[in-house]
């Protein structure tokens, strides 16, 4: 698809997200001060019934999955799509400059030190956003949580420790992090959550590998079911082949069509 991200991609994310994200950081995060994030919203063609929260990549902006949002309001009239925007953070591949991340890359390549404090931050944002919409009186089972590149990470993380069982997650081009730290956070539900993923086989700035080894730690260690039935309980994984670091046009249909199901139309 001509319009999505694989045209917006930056030195910035060429350089930096073809290696394993890592970091130091503390045990405790500290949230007080985190600001709430400025988001981008496409309503609800028809009566509002779900929310689809939508984490955009590295370098990127809400405007990037805006289009998207927008294509598929005719196949999902009922969802409202909410597309935070990252926070300007200083950023190690780019010498300390401030760029939209949802957390840092301080080393490249080091798959045992990652950025727990920023992504627990973010973790932290992601999920009072979730909130909001509870508060607004949408169910979290009617709330898909989404993202590509580094809003993928971030979803994997925030839906498998979050307090609520969420509709699904809409894992793009993406991995799960802290592993194998992460295993005491995960949430009691965790079995019972609904994954899609989908990854292009050819990626080489979100490895392919790291998806599959991903795959394989959460059937594993976890015990998610890899092979979802029509209720969509479990991870669905879905590779593209001679597919890079994008989103292609059957991966958009597949997961158009997965959504379909996650969010059906209710009166």
């Amino acid at each position: 698809m001509s319009s999505l991200p694989s045209l917006l991609v930056t030195a910035i994310l060429l350089a930096s997200i073809a290696y394993i994200f890592s970091g130091n950081s503390a045990n405790n995060t500290p949230m007080a001060g985190v600001a709430p994030l400025a988001s981008l919203t496409v309503p609800a063609a028809t009566k509002h019934t779900a929310t689809i929260i939508f984490v955009h990549g590295i370098g990127e902006s809400a405007s990037t999955w805006k289009p998207v949002a927008e294509k598929l309001r005719n196949d999902l009239p009922q969802v409202k799509w909410v597309l935070p925007n990252a926070p300007l953070t200083p950023f190690s591949g780019a010498g300390g400059m401030p760029i939209p991340c949802w957390f840092d890359i301080p080393a490249f390549g080091n798959q045992s030190r990652q950025d727990r404090e920023g992504m627990l931050k973010t973790v932290y944002s992601l999920n009072k956003l979730i909130t909001e919409e509870v508060d607004a009186g949408i169910p979290a089972e009617r709330i898909v949580l989404g993202g590509f590149s580094q809003g993928a990470i971030m979803t994997l993380l925030t839906g498998l420790t979050g307090e609520r069982k969420l509709g699904g997650m809409l894992v793009l081009s993406g991995f799960m992090p802290l592993r194998p730290d992460v295993k005491s956070m995960l949430s009691e539900h965790v079995k019972s959550q609904r994954i899609f993923m989908g990854h292009g086989a050819l990626d080489r700035m979100v490895s392919y590998d790291w998806a599959v080894e991903s795959v394989k730690w959460l059937r594993e260690e976890v015990g998610l079911n890899t092979s979802p039935g029509d209720d969509l309980v479990g991870l669905s994984f879905n590779s593209y082949q001679g597919v890079q670091h994008t989103v292609s046009d059957q991966e958009f249909v597949d997961f158009k069509e997965w959504l379909k199901k996650a969010l059906p139309s209710i009166d």
